[in-house]
């Protein structure tokens, strides 16, 4: 049973790729690729013999373009997307609660979990959360642009994230420190943004950290809405 995705890494942005792979193996979707890596990830399917069968974005990413819409292109998956991202040319739109299925009996759920911008979800499958921005190993995203609220996150992360048994692995969607994975209890117990916070220490503690704007991001999240691929494509 294929109970841990294939995890990969953008240096330049400090991005995970995940590929999940159904029990079957011969079935697999892949979540928040990078465009600059859409070849090397097409490899990783072919040496599998693997068959993609869904291209998932947490949101539409500030820091980096995707490459769903050019995979989407080249094996015929469909691009799955939340439905408060703007990404209209994707073609099943995310709400929370939905079940992504594929491969033989393998679901995918679909948590709603806004806060870093306001259509961010998480994925859940067989006891692991991918988190994208919104939940970080010992942080979260920020949450001051693109319809951010540090509210909202606060609600998602205690209400629903940490709401999951504490031995779910979380695969966040960036690391700057050199980790991988970690799991729910660890972040309720540790995480330095969150634990133990109450909201509006939270809201105080965000409003602090006066970050620069992400380089890409005049770049990135118009071409993300658009899977990538260039406006008209």
């Amino acid at each position: 049973m294929n109970t841990n995705p294939v995890q990969l890494f953008d240096v330049e942005s400090s991005t995970f790729t995940y590929i999940l792979v159904a029990d079957d193996d011969r079935s697999a979707v892949i979540i928040d690729p990078v465009e600059r890596h859409w070849e090397r990830d097409l490899a990783h399917l072919k040496r599998l013999d693997l068959t993609l069968a869904y291209v998932l974005e947490t949101h539409a990413h500030a820091d980096h373009v995707t490459s769903a819409g050019k995979l989407r292109e080249v094996t015929g998956a469909q691009a799955a997307v939340p439905s408060g991202c703007g990404i209209t040319p994707a073609e099943v739109q995310l709400d929370d609660g939905d079940v992504i299925c594929f491969g033989a009996g393998e679901r995918i759920e679909v948590l709603h979990t806004p806060g870093h911008t306001a259509g961010s979800v998480s994925y859940l499958w067989r006891g692991n959360v991918f988190t994208g921005d919104t939940l970080l190993i010992d942080g979260c995203g920020r949450t001051d642009f693109q319809s951010g609220s540090s509210a909202a996150l606060y609600d998602s992360v205690i209400g629903k994230l940490f709401a999951l048994p504490d031995t779910t692995r979380v695969w966040p969607g960036h690391d700057y420190k050199g980790q991988s994975v970690s799991t729910i209890g660890w972040e309720k117990r540790h995480n330095a943004r969150l634990a133990n916070r109450s909201k509006a220490q939270f809201a105080s503690l965000m409003a602090a950290l006066d970050l620069p704007k992400p380089k890409l991001i005049d770049i990135a999240v118009p071409a993300n809405q658009n899977l990538g691929l260039p406006h008209g494509a």
